[in-house]
């Protein structure tokens, strides 16, 4: 499954209609008391970094599943939420405009 962030591609293709997905990961209650002190003295929160990092990549994971199910070769004009931390919760949202190459 192919994600691209163009909204075009070199091949003949046929557009589709919009693909979206989502993805939700909670933060366990010791990460968010160390995420809290790093934030209060300053330093890189690479805990937090890290569960972004993982539910982004779950959140295109779903998309290109989505794609998938529904007969798309791949998915045009990828774009990524701004991931959301909140209450020790981080959503990621991502869409695209599914596409078939032409002559499948």
């Amino acid at each position: 499954m192919r994600l691209v962030t163009t909204e075009t591609i070199d091949e003949p293709f046929e557009r589709g209609e919009l693909i979206y997905a989502c993805a939700v990961s909670g933060a366990n209650i010791l990460r968010d008391v160390r995420e809290a002190i790093t934030n209060t003295i300053g330093g890189e929160m690479t805990r937090y970094e890290s569960l972004v990092d993982k539910t982004i990549a779950r959140a295109l994971k779903n998309l290109a599943n989505r794609a998938e199910e529904q007969g798309y070769d791949g998915v045009l004009g990828v774009r990524i939420s701004h991931p959301v931390i909140t209450n020790g919760a981080v959503e990621v949202v991502v869409t695209g405009t599914g596409y078939r190459l032409a002559g499948r």
